[in-house]
């Protein structure tokens, strides 16, 4: 009985901390970079540059 008790114990206590495991990554997709009309986007400086004909 007391071993059974304490194996519940251990996995109420770890099932949050997994749970949170899983699911780090929420919140850090990736997204497009855009630039406004007339300018691109410089991979080298990370920043819009504007388009020089």
């Amino acid at each position: 009985m007391k071993i059974k008790t304490l194996a519940i114990a251990l996995a109420l206590t770890a099932a949050p901390s997994l749970g949170l495991a899983a699911g780090c990554s929420y919140g850090k997709e990736k997204q497009a970079m855009s630039c406004a009309a007339g300018t691109t986007y410089d991979s080298a400086t990370k920043t819009c540059m504007p388009v020089s004909t």
